[in-house]
């Protein structure tokens, strides 16, 4: 195996510190109560619509608190791609374990993602069900 590139060692270790940061703010401060230092969707603000994002914040409180259901109702998309996203970022990175080579090859297409995201963006606005169960709860 190389020796880890200064550089990635950099990025690796700035990614750790902003997700410790992160998870410190997330364990400290309730996004769901007024005064709270995160702010609001401001596509919601200006639209009175849920963006791809909506629900990302209250979903990450509610997974650093090990609430699962609670992380799927506010932003179910995010909650399922949160365990990917290492991935994708290890193997755009150089790490590339053979047991992983079918799913990156799915993953890392831009048309999926140019689908996947303006379908959930649509859906999770639509006013009944099951599409209004993507709406953060």
């Amino acid at each position: 195996m190389d020796r880890l590139n200064p550089w990635r060692f950099l990025l690796l270790a700035s990614a750790a510190v902003a997700a410790g940061a992160g998870i410190w703010l997330l364990r400290t401060f309730d996004p769901n109560v007024a005064g709270s230092p995160f702010p609001p969707c401001l596509f919601r603000l200006l639209t009175g619509h849920y963006c791809i994002g909506c629900g990302l914040t209250r979903a990450l409180h509610a997974l650093v608190h090990g609430d699962l259901p609670r992380a799927l109702s506010m932003n179910p998309l995010a909650v399922l791609l949160l365990p990917v996203l290492p991935a994708m970022a290890a193997w755009a990175a150089g790490w590339r374990p053979r047991v992983l080579e079918p799913v990156m090859e799915v993953l890392l297409r831009p048309k999926l993602w140019l689908w996947v995201l303006p379908a959930y963006w649509i859906a999770r606005n639509l006013p009944w069900p099951p599409f209004s169960w993507l709406a953060p709860g």
